[in-house]
C-alpha cells in the first residue's frame, strides 16, 4: 500500500457513502434525483463523474433482499401458515420497500468505494 493510498479511510468514506454524501468532505450530496451521481461535489469540488458503479448496487441489493427475505419467506410459512395471496402480498411489498430503501444507499458506498482505493478516475489528488 503506497502513502498516497492512505490518506483516503476506507470507513469513513463508505458511512459518508451510505448516507449518500460526497465520500471526500461529507457535505454535499452525491447523488441527484434517485440513482443519478452528481457531476461534482456542491461543497468540495471533487469530480465524481468518473464513477463507475454500473450494475454493482443492484446486484449487492438483489443480494441483501434475498438472503434476508428467503429464510423470513421460510419461517413464517412453517411457523404460521398464512394464506398464500396474504404471504405473497406481505413479502412483496416488504422486498420493494427494502430494495427501494438499499439501492441509493449501495450506489453511494460503492462510489465511495471507488474513491477511496483510487480506483477509475478518482486517483487524482483531491481539490
Amino acid at each position: 500500500m503506497t502513502a498516497k493510498a492512505e490518506d483516503r479511510p476506507m470507513w469513513p468514506a463508505l458511512r459518508k457513502g451510505w448516507r449518500r454524501k460526497c465520500p471526500n468532505c461529507g457535505g454535499g450530496q452525491m447523488l441527484k434525483g434517485y440513482l443519478k451521481v452528481r457531476d461534482h461535489c456542491s461543497v468540495c469540488k471533487l469530480d465524481l463523474s468518473q464513477h463507475r458503479a454500473d450494475d454493482g448496487p443492484a446486484y449487492l441489493t438483489i443480494l441483501i433482499v434475498g438472503h434476508l427475505m428467503a429464510p423470513l419467506l421460510h419461517i413464517v410459512f412453517v411457523n404460521w401458515r398464512p394464506e398464500p395471496l396474504i404471504m405473497f402480498t406481505i413479502f412483496s411489498v416488504g422486498a420493494v420497500a427494502l430494495s427501494l430503501y438499499l439501492l441509493p444507499r449501495l450506489k453511494g458506498v460503492i462510489v465511495a468505494f471507488q474513491w477511496a482505493r483510487r480506483m477509475n478516475g478518482f486517483s487524482d489528488p483531491c481539490v
